[in-house]
């Protein structure tokens, strides 16, 4: 199961590490890309990992993947939303209105959930 996390600064937000560290360890997360968006001067958040590896994470998908999206519902939640409409009509090759109707029934299935606050 790839994981991607993220959030402002490492050495104070990964509050996981030592968890998914094990979990990279044992193999239940089969890739783990993480995004701290205030310990560089460019700033990278989870939509920029999800964009920069679409090919893979629209395979997820299409091989019956979940996403999980959990965090702030201001921006977060609306940037990796549309990154990932991005990835599925670039990776999916479909149109904007195909790619909104891919991400519908990802949510029908369940398969597409968010824990926003």
């Amino acid at each position: 199961m790839p994981l991607f996390f993220g959030d402002q600064h490492q050495e104070h937000d990964f509050i996981y590490a030592d968890e998914l560290g094990a979990m990279s360890a044992d193999g239940l997360l089969t890739r783990l890309d993480l995004a701290f968006s205030r310990d560089q001067a460019e700033k990278v958040y989870v939509q920029t990992r999800m964009r920069e590896n679409g090919r893979d994470l629209f395979a997820w998908l299409e091989e019956g993947g979940h996403l999980y999206v959990c965090g702030d519902a201001t921006r977060m939640a609306r940037d990796v939303d549309a990154a990932l409409h991005e990835v599925i009509a670039l990776h999916g090759g479909l149109t904007a209105e195909k790619a909104e109707a891919y991400v519908a029934n990802l949510r029908r299935e369940k398969r597409y959930q968010r824990d926003v606050y």
